[in-house]
């Protein structure tokens, strides 16, 4: 879950850590009447997107008329496939440098990763090596005297341990402010924040749940939503149904293996079997889905009380389109009877050749 940056600079004032005064503003007149009292401000969208400013939606200005004009301009303006429908109108600092900070999931190192670079700004991933690298053991944390041996700078320290806290205490996979500004008159202040929340743990986040951007999302994936499936549109012509997470990623990439491409991820394992016929007319809607690849394999999960909820919706709806079936686990023989006496179709022995014949029918 991504965070709006007046969202995330919320979180840094509550750690102590210091931002630009401003006011969030759903319309051009609100956002001149905050920077009336502001003055001199700069016009932020607000969507859960990067490149705000290269895209436009970030505009400096010294007067009412100006914050006015910006807000008319910036608002409705559709950024990264988010359209604005408020703009951040935040004081403008007196900046002597920008910094770069942040903490986030290293993939390599599986572990926390801290980040400091004297060098911020938009363009801070064309820079790499100007980034100081301070891995944390997760167990153990980390303290200020360690990041301070790396940065050499009290102030930059001291906002790493806070950021490094908000990275633990929130769930986050990253908290960034970019820039980080050190001021003229003395002391830092965070300019910008991007704060992303682990999806898996927002249940332990309740002060945080509904703070989150909304998602954007499809028709489809707003329908899926609504039924309590886990679906994905994606840009290919071959539907997936299969039980379990990784059996549907699985499939998903011996399809691109085989030269195809998957129209969806939709795992029906678990109770979701017996939402079966909503999930096949969901893929079933996608009118590029040429073909459909169905693949069970159970263990505990019994591959033939899941093969009859996909039966019984195959001839409620009676789709026309080519359905192969591959199916392995607890209950196969049963499974692999009900498919051959009801779809009068032949399950294929092996995942790999159910999904070659599904790629070449979409073809």
């Amino acid at each position: 879950m991504d965070l709006e940056e007046a969202e995330g600079k919320r979180v840094l004032a509550e750690a102590g850590i210091a931002v630009p005064p401003g006011e969030l503003c759903a319309d051009a007149e609100a956002a001149a009447a905050a920077a009336e009292r502001l003055g001199p401000c700069a016009i932020k969208a607000q969507v859960p997107a990067g490149k705000r400013g290269k895209a436009g939606g970030v505009r400096l200005v010294d007067n009412v008329a100006d914050a006015r004009a910006a807000a008319e301009a910036i608002l409705g303006m559709e950024i990264a496939g988010h359209r604005v429908s408020r703009v951040l109108v935040e004081k403008r600092a007196d900046i002597a440098q920008e910094l770069y900070v942040a903490v986030l999931n290293d993939v390599e190192s599986r572990a926390p990763l801290i980040l400091f670079s004297a060098t911020g700004g938009m363009d801070i991933e064309d820079n790499p090596e100007a980034l100081i690298r301070i891995p944390v053991d997760i167990m153990q944390g980390v303290e200020r005297k360690q990041i301070f041996s790396r940065v050499q700078d009290d102030d930059v320290s001291d906002v790493l341990a806070r950021l490094y806290d908000i990275y633990a205490r929130t769930d986050a996979e990253l908290v960034e402010i970019n820039p980080l500004a050190r001021l003229r008159g003395g002391g830092l202040l965070a300019l910008d924040c991007k704060l992303t929340i682990d999806d898996a743990a927002l249940y332990r986040q309740p002060g945080l749940a509904g703070r989150g951007a909304r998602e954007k999302l499809s028709a489809l994936e707003e329908r899926g939503r609504e039924l309590g499936l886990k679906y994905i549109e994606l840009p290919g012509d071959i539907g997936v149904l299969a039980n379990g997470a990784g059996l549907t990623m699985t499939t998903m990439d011996v399809i691109e293996h085989y030269g195809g491409a998957p129209a969806n991820f939709l795992e029906i394992g678990g109770e979701a079997y017996t939402k079966a016929t909503a999930a096949l007319e969901l893929v079933l809607a996608n009118p590029r889905v040429k073909s459909l690849i169905v693949n069970f394999c159970g263990a505990f999960a019994r591959t033939d009380v899941m093969a009859e909820g996909v039966v019984r919706a195959w001839e409620t709806l009676q789709p026309t389109l080519p359905v192969f079936f591959s199916v392995h686990g607890t209950g196969e023989e049963e499974a692999v009877r009900l498919i051959r006496e009801r779809l009068e179709l032949e399950p294929f022995d092996r995942m790999e050749d159910a999904v070659r014949a599904a790629v070449a029918a979409a073809r």
